[in-house]
């Protein structure tokens, strides 16, 4: 799981609570008006319908779901992975990949790489892969703008439940007892769309933008590597080129992993 987006989304809804009683209210009056509620997301879900098609609409779920897991994808295996297979084709050549290859999981990089034992060359290689790539964001990008556009919907939806609750009002006009809880209940509708928008439809599809780039970015590094063994690069080359990917926080942190690890093999051999 992504702890990320579950301890965003739930501290956001924390600090809206805590500040909701300090300012001596209860939480309990954010479900005083359901039918509010009903509106915003009701209506902005079915606004945002309208704009993209039903096959996105049905892998809802499973986008949301998404969100909340950490992307399969890992750099630093794909590059060991690919900096091995440019090792075993620099020493064995091509045609001795084609059983590991069969046995690597990411149907992606199996594919490119098979491509490669196939003899195919790079150009066509590139252009299968980066169609690929393109493929996969523009599926992506469909679940995330949708998202994004009912971020845009939900105030406005808010905004409609207030002016309804304030006509409610304006008929309750000969009964002064009524005005201050109708008004309120007016305005919870405007709450509501608030922070339906910038608690949850905005950051989902702010946080599902923000994985498809990653997962773009690592498979434009795997075409690379790819591609340097296609052309028969030296592994260093390769690892060296494939690095130059990793954001520098990263590649330093690897680093002091492999020197923390390096000196306890020296260890492990000078207590034996």
């Amino acid at each position: 799981m992504d702890l990320a987006s579950i301890i965003g989304l739930v501290g956001g809804a924390a600090i809206v609570v805590i500040v909701m009683i300090l300012d001596g209210g209860s939480p309990a009056e954010l479900f005083a008006v359901p039918q509010a509620i009903l509106l915003i997301f009701g209506g902005a879900l079915a606004a945002t319908a309208i704009t993209t098609s039903l096959d996105t609409i049905k892998r809802l779920p499973g986008i949301v779901a998404s969100a909340f897991k950490v992307l399969k994808l890992n750099p630093r295996a794909s590059i060991e992975l690919l900096v091995s297979i440019a090792e075993k084709a620099r020493k064995e050549g091509l045609l001795s990949l084609e059983e590991p290859v069969k046995q690597i999981e990411d149907e992606f990089v199996r594919r490119g790489l098979m491509m490669v034992v196939d003899g195919i060359d790079a150009v066509q290689i590139r252009a299968v892969l980066e169609t690929y790539i393109e493929q996969i964001r523009n599926q992506r990008r469909l679940g995330y703008s949708f998202f994004i556009a009912a971020g845009g919907f939900s105030p406005t939806f808010g905004i409609i439940g207030t002016v309804m609750g304030l006509i409610s009002v304006l008929k309750q006009l000969d009964d002064p007892a009524k005005l201050a809880g109708s008004i309120a209940s007016a305005f919870l509708a405007t709450l509501w769309g608030l922070l339906s928008a910038n608690l949850i439809f905005l950051p989902l599809g702010a946080k599902l933008k923000a994985r498809c780039d990653e997962e773009t970015h690592i498979r434009v590094m795997q075409v690379e590597g790819i591609l340097s063994i296609l052309a028969g690069e030296n592994p260093r080359i390769v690892r060296d080129k494939l690095e130059s990917y990793m954001p520098p926080e990263r590649k330093a942190k690897d680093a002091a992993a492999k020197s923390a690890a390096a000196q306890q093999v020296v260890s492990d051999e000078a207590g034996a």
